[in-house]
């Protein structure tokens, strides 16, 4: 009986065990857990803002974080 003619797969023996291997291996890219929402809570982020205006809010003392904070929602507010 002959022999059944020889397929090319277009990969090496060597790639194709490789290729094999590594899908074998390889875990599934997993989206990161997304953090729990807490209503109303504050993050720490670091901003560039121009000179001028951190001192506009400074000048009112202790607080300052607060009065930008308070700006920026009303400009959130006014376009809703």
């Amino acid at each position: 009986m002959p022999k059944p003619p020889f397929r090319r797969t277009g990969l090496s023996s060597r790639d194709a065990a490789e290729a094999a291997f590594k899908s074998a291996t390889t875990k599934p890219v997993e989206a990161p857990p997304k953090a729990p929402v807490v209503p109303n809570a504050r993050e720490l982020v670091s901003i560039r803002i121009d000179r001028d205006v951190l001192e506009h809010f400074q000048e009112g003392g202790p607080g300052w974080q607060e009065r930008i904070n308070d700006a920026l929602r009303k400009i959130i507010e006014a376009k809703s």
